[in-house]
């Protein structure tokens, strides 16, 4: 049996999840979101800490723009500088984004998580369903603080935004 190419889109499927991996399905994609809600808003964070090629991430963040994930923000003017900050929708990506981290951290971790996720309300764990072990309340990101995990471990990557998520951190706040 010969292996079957791979179509480059989902043209003719008539499915949410297919229209929704053309916008997040790429594997750099996830984790701009990812960073995104640990508050990651500026080119240069993303691409340091992601390890992306500039042109894929131009790319990709263009792609989140469009569709409404991502909001681009002059920040600056001379020179000009943006960044780019979670929509309402970009936010609601948190339940599927903390659901595969968890689930890699359970199936692929060998030393325990890398990061956990707290409640900043009552100081719970957050469940991979969004919901608070403590006091049962589902929490959104806004209402979420991350914290190194024992996988983390010592030493490990030196960006800025890999040292700022050495210490607990609200989600979505701008990585200092």
């Amino acid at each position: 049996m010969g292996l079957m190419a791979l179509g480059k889109n989902y043209d003719g499927q008539s499915c949410a999840l297919a229209s929704t991996l053309e916008v997040i399905g790429e594997r750099w994609t996830l984790l701009i979101v990812r960073d995104a809600l640990y508050g990651v808003r500026r080119f240069g964070d993303f691409q340091a800490h992601l390890d992306i090629p500039k042109a894929v991430l131009s790319q990709r963040l263009a792609t989140l723009v469009d569709a409404g994930v991502l909001e681009r923000r002059r920040y600056q003017e001379a020179p000009p500088r943006d960044e780019y900050v979670l929509t309402a929708a970009g936010r609601e990506l948190w339940l599927p984004v903390l659901a595969l981290a968890q689930w890699g951290e359970r199936n692929l971790g060998e030393h325990g998580p890398r990061r956990l996720f707290h409640h900043v309300s009552c100081g719970g764990r957050i469940e991979a369903t969004s919901y608070c072990a403590t006091c049962g309340a589902m929490v959104g990101p806004a209402d979420v603080e991350v914290r190194p995990g024992p996988g983390l471990g010592a030493g490990g990557r030196q960006d800025r935004v890999s040292l700022a998520l050495r210490t607990p951190h609200r989600m979505l706040d701008p990585i200092p």
